[in-house]
């Protein structure tokens, strides 16, 4: 990307990206909280070019008081991309699937009311990572826990967890082999320790070609049999050049169809 188109690029995001936060404490009621866990595709590279975020903000991503974001220190603000900027850290985040989720949610449901992501996702990381006991599960807890509780901002009750995770377990036979009975667990224990045991789970099949076991991976999400749990498939959707992310329409578009899965799974929309 020439320096010339950067700039003009950066230009037009401030035009639409600069606005002013609402009093977050202003917005009682309980939130309709959603957890959002997997890995870099959850996280968001949409919009991430020559490693650097590019603030162009899609109409589908557009900020709203409406949508809240659970920050690293556990307090809530106005959420805008990149949703992970403090929580996967080691890594360039950029546009993800949250904001088209919960705008998307908001239209076709405006009496869901608020919603609060909670952004918990980190790229490269396997199913093992995020299994009971380990750091990524702790952590995930922490924060929907914190989520409920309220920060600066009134509590919120947790309706869904979003995750697209599978692309490093992708990569060898015994991670496709043994990733059936971890994610069955994972989804299991989260439900178990937030005590909501019918807990809405949209996953999403992944859209990857770079993996050697990517189809055995498919394969169990596509099939999974867990009560509430809902797959939406990303493969055909628009990729970067490394084949593994999802550019910016296509973060934009599993969005769209992980919120029609929810509201479909809560018998919001047909």
């Amino acid at each position: 990307m020439s320096s010339l188109l950067l700039l003009m690029l950066l230009a037009h995001a401030a035009t639409l990206t600069t606005s002013t936060d609402e009093n977050i404490s202003d917005l009682d009621g309980t939130k309709s909280v959603f957890i959002l866990a997997g890995q870099s595709n959850m996280a968001g590279r949409g919009n991430v070019i020559d490693g650097k975020w590019v603030p162009l903000v899609p109409p589908e991503c557009t900020p709203s008081p409406l949508i809240l974001r659970l920050t690293a220190s556990l307090t809530w603000e106005m959420a805008r991309d990149p949703l992970h900027k403090d929580i996967d850290v080691n890594n360039v985040c950029g546009i993800g699937p949250g904001m088209p989720f919960a705008n998307s949610v908001l239209k076709k449901d405006p009496s869901i009311g608020v919603i609060g992501l909670v952004p918990c996702a980190v790229g490269g990381t396997t199913i093992d990572q995020w299994s009971k006991g380990q750091n990524l599960y702790d952590q995930l807890l922490k924060r929907a826990q914190a989520a409920v509780r309220g920060g600066g901002g009134g509590g919120g009750k947790i309706r869904g967890l979003l995750w697209f995770q599978g692309e490093e377990d992708a990569e060898t036979a015994e991670g496709a082999q043994s990733y059936k009975e971890k994610l069955d667990k994972f989804f299991t224990d989260v439900r178990s320790d937030l005590q909501s045991p019918e807990l809405p789970v949209i996953q999403v099949a992944l859209a990857s070609t770079k993996g050697n076991y990517t189809e055995e991976i498919r394969k169990v999400q596509l099939g999974i049999e867990l009560p509430n749990v809902k797959c939406v498939d990303a493969k055909g959707l628009p990729l970067t050049g490394d084949n593994l992310h999802l550019n910016t329409d296509g973060e934009i578009q599993v969005g769209g169809l992980m919120a029609d899965a929810f509201l479909q799974l809560t018998g919001e929309i047909n």
